[in-house]
Order: C-alpha cells, then structure tokens, then sequence
C-alpha cells in the first residue's frame, strides 16, 4: 500500500517556507521510485496579482518548482536525510513542455518517478496536472548537498 505525506509532514520534510512552499501534500509515495505531490492552487497565490493582472495564470517556472519540491520530498524520505543535515537543490530540466494554463481552484496532482541515481544525484521524470489536464511535463535532476 502507497503512503500519503500530510502537509504537517511535508513542513517537517522541506525546508521550504511561505510563499515558496508549492506542495501541500503527497500521496503514492514508494520509496526510491515515486511520488505525486497535490497542491491547491488558490486565488490568494502570491504571484497571481502581477501574473497576469486580469488573467491570472500560474509561473510556469513555479510549476516546475513544485515537481522538483515533490521529488525532493521522494529523495528526503528515500535517503533518510533531514533538511537540517542536508539540503536538495535542484540541478537543471530538459524536455520541458508546457501544455495548458494552470489558474486559481484548480488542484495539481504531480506524478514524479526517479529515473535513475547514480553518486548522489537523482534524474526524475515529471508532470503536473491541473483538474485531470496535463499542464507540463518535464525531465529534471536534483543532489543532496550536506549542510554546513
């Protein structure tokens, strides 16, 4: 049975904070293979009222950034490391697509599978869906760097 991560947990997981935490729960978690991070996008998002005004649309760089949040949940668990030892930082993309709007009330559900590991690094395959519509998709590598 797949383990759900509530977003008391998610807070004890990523050191990410208000208003950069992007992901308010994850669900489907197995460790080492995969994670679908949720989030509710609200009206009250910190980068609607100047993105756009009128037309609110989600960064599609910010929906990026909750993949990679999702995956450094997936890696956190999986290598059993704390944010206070260690910090994932994200590496870099390739394949990137974006595909649909994503705009305030809609949920995302981000599907995210390690592809490969090698020497501390993870490759990840990711999408983010928005109400059942594929918004983007996207390849993406992450490293947990130990804390000085």
């Amino acid at each position: 049975m797949s383990e759900r991560i509530e977003h008391q947990e998610i807070l004890t997981i990523l050191p990410h904070r208000y208003p950069f935490l992007l992901i308010d729960a994850a669900e489907d978690y197995k460790p080492g293979e995969s994670i679908v991070g949720i989030k509710a996008v609200t009206a009250n998002e910190p980068f609607f009222p100047g993105h756009f005004p009128g037309n609110p649309v989600m960064p599609g760089v910010l929906m990026i950034e909750a993949m990679a949040q999702a995956g450094a949940v997936l890696m956190y668990k999986t290598l059993d490391v704390r944010p206070d030892a260690a910090t994932v930082f994200f590496m870099g993309t390739d394949k990137v697509r974006f595909r649909s709007p994503v705009r305030p009330g809609m949920m995302l559900r981000m599907p995210v599978s390690v592809t490969a590991a090698r020497h501390g690094v993870f490759k990840f395959k990711g999408e983010v869906y928005a109400d059942g519509v594929r918004a983007v998709q996207a390849e993406f590598s992450a490293k947990a760097v130990e804390n000085l």
